[in-house]
This record gives structure tokens, sequence and C-alpha cells, in this order.
């Protein structure tokens, strides 16, 4: 029971971090593969399938509140395609391992990247 309480409330702060545009996904990722145990690629599945529902609420949402530009969402569409075609073959070439230390590298550098854009 405890362990259902703790999973739905990572993912409740997942889906709310997601639904505010700020990445959930690496909340997700990081209790999957560090306290969960599960591989890397795994993991990232598992994050894709979670937030499908998530994403799908939250655009309808988006759009009633005026959120969203089309036209930009349209004109960005396809390199998004391109880029998950291309990151799914590239990662199913990549071991867990260093998938997880380019995962590592990442996150320090949106963070330092998204601060000093910050200012």
């Amino acid at each position: 029971v405890a362990f259902l309480m703790i999973q739905a409330v990572v993912g409740a702060l997942s889906g709310v971090i997601a639904s505010m545009g700020l990445g959930g996904g690496f909340v997700l990722l990081i209790w999957l593969t560090l306290h969960d145990g599960m591989p890397q690629r795994e993991a990232q599945g598992v994050n894709l399938l979670f937030f499908l529902p998530i994403a799908l609420i939250s655009v309808i949402m988006h759009i009633r509140a005026g959120f969203i530009d089309k036209k930009l969402v349209i004109s960005l569409i396809p390199g998004g395609i391109l880029g998950a075609v291309l990151g799914t073959v590239a990662s199913s070439f990549l071991g867990n391992d260093l998938l997880r230390k380019i995962y590592a590298v990442f996150l320090p550098w949106v963070y330092a990247w998204t601060r000093e854009s910050s200012r």
C-alpha cells in the first residue's frame, strides 16, 4: 500500500510539472532508474507511455486557455517527428549505461541554460 501511495505521489508530481511545460519526465525517469532500479531504456518507454494521457489533458486545457500558438506548433511538428525517430534509433544502439550518462550530463546543461536565459 505504501509503495502504491509513493508511486501515486511521484506520478502526480510528474504530471503537475509536465502540465506546466517544465519537463515532468525528468522526475519520473529519475524515480524509475534510481529508486526502482529500472534500466534507462525501459524507463524512457514507461515515461513516454505515462505522458500520453497527461499530455492530452494538458493540451486540451492549454488550448481552452489560449496558451497554444497553433501555427508555431504545426511548424515544429515535422522536426519533432524526425527527432523522435532519430532519437529512438540512436537509443537502440546505445547501452543503458551510456544513456544514463548522456541523461546525467543533459540535465545540468538544461538547468544552466534555462537559468542563464532567464536573467
